[in-house]
């Protein structure tokens, strides 16, 4: 069941909205579009499902040319961010409706929303009204929907955006399991690169109107083509700094410096960016003589869940993030030190290109 994105272009106004892209997406499993809001994840998945005709190129599913064909004729369903219920029906017959409209018997509409409605823990709900429901419920009721159709194309935008973190937490466990059995081609879009992760599969990272990479989803987490991708692929976002690289030493402008691992020993002397991700910035009450620290001050310390995020001005220019597993203590204005793991480092060209890690 493959979808193929051929020269795929999409112009408003004259102005580009969707960047060429030629992306070929993994049958079954997950396809994952990674990409801040606004990047272009909900546009392409409506070039995908037919909602939207691009301006150049083909729409190519299973082994044929429907960029012209009816989004109807295409087995698509699609799930917003948004719960999308029919209020006056119940919930039964809220998953049941497409079935109807493609007039299934009614002995099997019954047995296929039972199923589903089993696999979704929806069962002892099939008699209420969407309005009767928590969030979680609802947005498994339009899941349930969508699934029922058991399209060949199966779009979901941003599913779980608006559930609370237990109610994700779940769901998400629970979707790759849903299509493991399933003779269909899942694509899904998120904001959140922990979210990629966890999904696995493959993922497109997509950055104003531009895929940038595709491929197995650690793949182009541990291996970004460039610093778009690196950037996307990380939250909180990316360290980054101008690094020279003089013979066998990396140096920062605060005059931290390392040796040149390696697997970058032919690289030429000149300037680079290196890229830390905030887990290899680690906050150092008095650092060892060997580690590879710098200085700053801090600007923002918060807490996320079980973990200490500290924003600080980097000796030498920019801003960096540090993040910490524990509830640690900063003062915003104090100077503080953090170790750099650069075993872990990324370089990149000056035109973002990545030139290669410490792991090559």
């Amino acid at each position: 069941m493959s979808l193929e994105l051929r020269g795929i272009e999409l112009l408003v106004d004259g102005q580009p909205h969707i960047r060429r892209t030629d992306l070929v997406l993994a049958e079954r499993g997950f396809n994952i579009l990674l990409g801040p809001t606004l990047a272009g994840k909900t546009t392409l998945m409506r070039l995908m499902a037919g909602l939207l005709p691009p301006t150049r190129g083909q729409v190519w599913f299973e082994g044929r040319d429907v960029t012209g064909v009816p989004v109807r004729q295409r087995g698509v369903a699609m799930v917003y961010q948004q719960f999308i219920n029919y209020g006056h029906l119940s919930v039964f017959e809220n998953i049941a409706s497409p079935l109807r409209v493609a007039g299934i018997r009614a002995k099997e509409i019954k047995a296929r929303v039972g199923r589903i409605a089993e696999l979704l823990q929806l069962t002892p709900l099939l008699d209420r009204k969407p309005g009767e429901l928590s969030g979680g419920q609802q947005q498994r009721t339009a899941l349930a929907r969508a699934l029922v159709k058991e399209a060949r194309l199966v779009l979901l935008d941003e599913p779980l955006a608006n559930l609370d973190y237990k109610l994700r937490e779940a769901l998400r466990d629970e979707l790759p399991r849903l299509f493991a059995d399933r003779d269909c081609t899942v694509v899904y879009a998120t904001t959140e690169p922990v979210e990629a992760l966890l999904l696995g599969g493959h993922t497109a990272t997509v950055h104003e109107g531009q895929v940038t990479q595709f491929g197995p989803t650690g793949e182009v987490y541990r291996s970004p083509v460039d610093l778009l991708t690196a950037r996307a692929f990380s939250d909180p976002p990316m360290n980054s700094a101008q690094v020279a690289k003089q013979g066998e030493r990396f140096r920062l402008p605060d005059g931290a410096a390392w040796p040149v691992p390696p697997a970058l020993a032919a690289l030429p002397d000149g300037e680079y960016t290196v890229g830390l991700r905030p887990h290899h910035v680690q906050p150092v009450a008095t650092a060892a003589p060997e580690a590879i620290t710098v200085r700053g001050r801090v600007s923002i310390a918060e807490l996320s869940g079980s973990e200490s995020v500290v924003h600080f001005e980097l000796q030498g220019g920019g801003t960096w993030v540090s993040q910490s597993h524990g509830v640690r203590s900063f003062h915003v204005g104090a100077g503080a030190s953090f170790a750099l793991d650069v075993a872990r480092a990324l370089y990149f060209a000056p035109d973002g290109r990545c030139v290669g890690s410490a792991e090559a």
